[in-house]
Protein backbone atom coordinates (compact mmCIF):
# COMPACT_ATOMS: atom_id res chain seq x y z
CA UNK A 1 0.00 0.00 0.00
CA UNK A 2 1.22 3.50 -0.86
CA UNK A 3 1.23 6.14 1.85
CA UNK A 4 1.47 9.91 1.45
CA UNK A 5 3.32 10.66 4.69
CA UNK A 6 4.68 7.30 5.83
CA UNK A 7 7.52 5.19 4.49
CA UNK A 8 7.43 1.46 5.28
CA UNK A 9 10.51 -0.68 4.74
CA UNK A 10 10.77 -4.44 5.19
CA UNK A 11 14.02 -6.07 6.21
CA UNK A 12 13.13 -9.75 6.55
CA UNK A 13 11.03 -10.12 9.72
CA UNK A 14 11.47 -6.43 10.64
CA UNK A 15 9.11 -3.64 9.54
CA UNK A 16 10.45 -0.08 9.75
CA UNK A 17 7.73 2.57 9.85
CA UNK A 18 9.01 6.12 9.30
CA UNK A 19 6.85 9.21 9.73
CA UNK A 20 7.76 11.17 6.62
CA UNK A 21 6.75 14.83 6.64
CA UNK A 22 10.02 16.43 7.77
CA UNK A 23 9.04 19.90 6.55
CA UNK A 24 6.37 19.96 9.28
CA UNK A 25 8.40 17.94 11.84
CA UNK A 26 6.12 14.96 11.13
CA UNK A 27 3.19 16.73 12.79
CA UNK A 28 -0.08 14.82 12.75
CA UNK A 29 -2.67 16.11 10.32
CA UNK A 30 -5.53 14.04 8.94
CA UNK A 31 -3.34 12.43 6.26
CA UNK A 32 -0.57 11.55 8.70
CA UNK A 33 -3.09 10.19 11.19
CA UNK A 34 -4.69 7.89 8.62
CA UNK A 35 -1.31 6.78 7.27
CA UNK A 36 0.17 5.98 10.68
CA UNK A 37 -2.87 3.98 11.75
CA UNK A 38 -3.00 2.08 8.45
CA UNK A 39 0.74 1.36 8.28
CA UNK A 40 1.03 0.23 11.88
CA UNK A 41 -2.06 -1.97 11.68
CA UNK A 42 -0.77 -3.52 8.44
CA UNK A 43 2.55 -4.35 10.12
CA UNK A 44 0.77 -5.76 13.16
CA UNK A 45 -1.49 -7.87 10.92
CA UNK A 46 1.37 -9.23 8.80
CA UNK A 47 2.38 -12.65 10.15
CA UNK A 48 5.79 -12.26 8.48
CA UNK A 49 6.55 -9.19 10.60
CA UNK A 50 7.95 -10.17 14.01
CA UNK A 51 9.08 -6.73 15.24
CA UNK A 52 8.42 -3.10 14.33
CA UNK A 53 10.75 -0.09 14.44
CA UNK A 54 9.10 3.34 14.45
CA UNK A 55 11.00 6.58 13.81
CA UNK A 56 10.71 9.97 12.11
CA UNK A 57 12.31 11.44 9.01
CA UNK A 58 14.40 14.57 9.33
CA UNK A 59 15.00 16.31 12.63
CA UNK A 60 11.92 15.20 14.56
CA UNK A 61 10.13 12.05 15.61
CA UNK A 62 6.71 13.73 15.73
CA UNK A 63 5.88 17.29 16.77
CA UNK A 64 2.32 16.44 17.81
CA UNK A 65 -0.87 17.66 16.21
CA UNK A 66 -0.74 19.99 13.22
CA UNK A 67 -2.30 23.09 14.77
CA UNK A 68 -2.69 24.90 11.44
CA UNK A 69 -5.54 22.57 10.55
CA UNK A 70 -7.27 23.24 13.87
CA UNK A 71 -6.67 26.99 13.56
CA UNK A 72 -8.44 26.95 10.22
CA UNK A 73 -11.47 25.26 11.75
CA UNK A 74 -11.64 27.83 14.55
CA UNK A 75 -11.44 30.58 11.92
CA UNK A 76 -14.54 29.10 10.29
CA UNK A 77 -16.34 29.03 13.62
CA UNK A 78 -16.04 25.25 13.95
CA UNK A 79 -14.76 23.49 17.07
CA UNK A 80 -12.34 20.71 16.05
CA UNK A 81 -13.80 17.26 16.74
CA UNK A 82 -10.72 15.99 18.56
CA UNK A 83 -12.71 13.24 20.23
CA UNK A 84 -13.54 11.72 16.86
CA UNK A 85 -9.96 12.07 15.62
CA UNK A 86 -8.64 10.21 18.66
CA UNK A 87 -11.32 7.53 18.79
CA UNK A 88 -11.19 6.89 15.04
CA UNK A 89 -8.04 4.83 14.89
CA UNK A 90 -5.56 6.51 17.25
CA UNK A 91 -6.86 5.06 20.52
CA UNK A 92 -7.40 1.54 19.13
CA UNK A 93 -3.88 1.62 17.66
CA UNK A 94 -2.24 2.69 20.92
CA UNK A 95 -4.08 -0.07 22.78
CA UNK A 96 -3.13 -2.59 20.13
CA UNK A 97 0.54 -1.56 20.28
CA UNK A 98 0.68 -2.32 23.99
CA UNK A 99 -1.22 -5.61 23.64
CA UNK A 100 0.40 -6.95 20.46
CA UNK A 101 2.75 -9.91 20.71
CA UNK A 102 5.27 -8.21 18.44
CA UNK A 103 7.98 -6.08 20.07
CA UNK A 104 7.88 -2.41 19.05
CA UNK A 105 10.93 -0.15 19.24
CA UNK A 106 10.72 3.64 18.95
CA UNK A 107 13.80 5.61 17.88
CA UNK A 108 13.22 9.21 18.98
CA UNK A 109 15.18 11.66 16.88
CA UNK A 110 14.39 15.24 17.85
CA UNK A 111 10.97 16.20 19.18
CA UNK A 112 8.45 13.68 20.49
CA UNK A 113 5.76 16.17 21.45
CA UNK A 114 2.07 16.04 22.23
CA UNK A 115 0.42 12.96 20.77
CA UNK A 116 3.81 12.11 19.25
CA UNK A 117 5.15 11.70 22.77
CA UNK A 118 2.38 9.25 23.63
CA UNK A 119 2.94 7.35 20.39
CA UNK A 120 6.65 6.92 21.16
CA UNK A 121 6.06 5.87 24.77
CA UNK A 122 3.51 3.24 23.70
CA UNK A 123 6.43 1.30 22.21
CA UNK A 124 8.01 -1.47 24.28
CA UNK A 125 11.54 -0.08 24.06
CA UNK A 126 12.27 3.62 23.50
CA UNK A 127 15.68 4.73 22.26
CA UNK A 128 16.59 8.40 22.02
CA UNK A 129 19.20 10.39 20.15
CA UNK A 130 21.28 13.08 21.85
CA UNK A 131 19.08 15.83 20.34
CA UNK A 132 15.85 14.00 21.12
CA UNK A 133 13.39 15.26 23.70
CA UNK A 134 9.91 14.59 25.06
CA UNK A 135 7.42 17.41 25.43
CA UNK A 136 3.94 17.65 26.88
CA UNK A 137 2.95 20.97 25.36
CA UNK A 138 -0.82 20.61 25.75
CA UNK A 139 -1.06 23.04 28.66
CA UNK A 140 0.31 25.84 26.48
CA UNK A 141 -2.87 25.48 24.41
CA UNK A 142 -5.17 25.29 27.41
CA UNK A 143 -5.93 21.60 26.91
CA UNK A 144 -5.07 18.30 28.61
CA UNK A 145 -2.70 15.50 27.55
CA UNK A 146 -3.93 12.82 25.17
CA UNK A 147 -2.43 9.93 23.24
CA UNK A 148 -2.14 7.89 26.43
CA UNK A 149 0.38 10.25 28.04
CA UNK A 150 -1.55 10.66 31.30
CA UNK A 151 -1.40 6.87 31.77
CA UNK A 152 2.04 6.11 30.38
CA UNK A 153 4.18 8.87 31.87
CA UNK A 154 3.18 8.42 35.55
CA UNK A 155 3.93 4.70 35.25
CA UNK A 156 7.29 5.29 33.59
CA UNK A 157 8.53 8.36 35.42
CA UNK A 158 6.33 8.65 38.53
CA UNK A 159 3.37 10.88 39.30
CA UNK A 160 5.40 13.85 40.52
CA UNK A 161 7.56 14.03 37.44
CA UNK A 162 4.54 13.48 35.21
CA UNK A 163 2.66 16.35 36.87
CA UNK A 164 5.62 18.71 36.51
CA UNK A 165 6.25 17.68 32.92
CA UNK A 166 2.61 18.23 31.96
CA UNK A 167 1.85 21.34 34.03
CA UNK A 168 5.06 23.21 33.20
CA UNK A 169 5.23 22.14 29.57
CA UNK A 170 9.01 21.84 29.72
CA UNK A 171 11.17 19.83 27.34
CA UNK A 172 12.60 16.67 28.86
CA UNK A 173 15.97 16.18 27.17
CA UNK A 174 17.51 12.84 26.25
CA UNK A 175 19.69 12.39 29.34
CA UNK A 176 16.86 13.28 31.71
CA UNK A 177 14.44 11.05 29.79
CA UNK A 178 16.73 8.06 30.32
CA UNK A 179 17.20 8.93 34.00
CA UNK A 180 13.42 9.20 34.45
CA UNK A 181 12.69 5.93 32.66
CA UNK A 182 10.95 7.47 29.63
CA UNK A 183 13.66 6.04 27.38
CA UNK A 184 15.83 2.96 27.72
CA UNK A 185 19.07 4.22 26.23
CA UNK A 186 20.68 7.31 24.72
CA UNK A 187 22.73 7.28 21.52
CA UNK A 188 24.58 9.96 19.64
CA UNK A 189 22.35 11.21 16.84
CA UNK A 190 24.46 9.67 14.08
CA UNK A 191 24.43 6.29 15.83
CA UNK A 192 20.71 6.13 16.62
CA UNK A 193 19.36 4.79 13.28
CA UNK A 194 21.79 1.87 13.02
CA UNK A 195 21.63 1.05 16.74
CA UNK A 196 17.83 1.07 16.74
CA UNK A 197 17.71 -1.07 13.62
CA UNK A 198 20.14 -3.60 15.07
CA UNK A 199 18.15 -3.87 18.31
CA UNK A 200 14.83 -4.19 16.49
CA UNK A 201 16.27 -6.82 14.14
CA UNK A 202 17.50 -8.80 17.13
CA UNK A 203 13.97 -8.77 18.51
CA UNK A 204 12.53 -9.70 15.12
CA UNK A 205 14.68 -12.83 15.15
CA UNK A 206 13.70 -13.68 18.72
CA UNK A 207 10.97 -15.86 20.29
CA UNK A 208 7.88 -13.91 19.24
CA UNK A 209 5.35 -15.89 21.26
CA UNK A 210 7.41 -15.45 24.43
CA UNK A 211 7.61 -11.70 23.80
CA UNK A 212 3.84 -11.59 23.57
CA UNK A 213 3.39 -13.44 26.85
CA UNK A 214 6.02 -11.22 28.49
CA UNK A 215 4.14 -8.09 27.39
CA UNK A 216 0.95 -9.57 28.80
CA UNK A 217 2.67 -10.24 32.13
CA UNK A 218 4.00 -6.70 32.35
CA UNK A 219 0.60 -5.20 31.54
CA UNK A 220 -1.19 -7.30 34.15
CA UNK A 221 1.45 -6.65 36.83
CA UNK A 222 0.16 -3.09 37.27
CA UNK A 223 -3.10 -4.26 38.85
CA UNK A 224 -2.44 -7.86 39.93
CA UNK A 225 -1.66 -9.02 43.43
CA UNK A 226 1.61 -10.90 43.92
CA UNK A 227 -0.25 -14.20 44.16
CA UNK A 228 -2.26 -13.45 41.01
CA UNK A 229 0.90 -12.53 39.13
CA UNK A 230 2.63 -15.73 40.22
CA UNK A 231 -0.27 -17.79 38.89
CA UNK A 232 -0.28 -15.86 35.61
CA UNK A 233 3.48 -16.36 35.27
CA UNK A 234 3.02 -20.08 35.79
CA UNK A 235 0.31 -20.33 33.13
CA UNK A 236 2.34 -18.33 30.63
CA UNK A 237 5.47 -20.33 31.41
CA UNK A 238 3.70 -23.64 30.82
CA UNK A 239 2.39 -22.36 27.49
CA UNK A 240 5.88 -21.13 26.56
CA UNK A 241 7.41 -24.54 27.18
CA UNK A 242 4.99 -25.99 24.64
CA UNK A 243 6.33 -23.83 21.77
CA UNK A 244 8.80 -24.82 19.06
CA UNK A 245 10.93 -21.83 20.05
CA UNK A 246 11.35 -23.22 23.55
CA UNK A 247 12.43 -26.58 22.20
CA UNK A 248 14.92 -24.80 19.95
CA UNK A 249 16.16 -22.63 22.82
CA UNK A 250 16.80 -25.66 25.03
CA UNK A 251 18.54 -27.53 22.20
CA UNK A 252 20.72 -24.51 21.41
CA UNK A 253 21.71 -24.19 25.07
CA UNK A 254 22.68 -27.87 25.29
CA UNK A 255 24.56 -27.69 21.98
CA UNK A 256 26.24 -24.40 22.93
CA UNK A 257 25.11 -22.52 19.86
CA UNK A 258 22.97 -19.50 19.10
CA UNK A 259 19.24 -20.34 18.92
CA UNK A 260 17.38 -20.03 15.63
CA UNK A 261 13.93 -18.89 16.67
CA UNK A 262 11.06 -18.92 14.20
CA UNK A 263 8.35 -17.28 16.28
CA UNK A 264 6.38 -20.51 16.56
Amino acid sequence: MAYAKIVVERDGPLAIVTLNDPLHMNAVDEIMRRDVVAAMNAALDDEGVRAILVTGAGEAFCAGANLRDMSGEYARGVTPDVGHMLRDGVIPLLVRMTEASKPIVAAVNGAAAGVGCGFALAADIVLVGRSGYFLQSFIRLGVVPDGGSSWLIPRLAGRGRAAAMMMLGEKIGAETAVAWGLAHRLFEDAELPSAARAMAMGLANGPTLAYGKLKHLLARSVDSSFAEQLELETACQQASFETADCREGVAAFIERRAPRFTGA
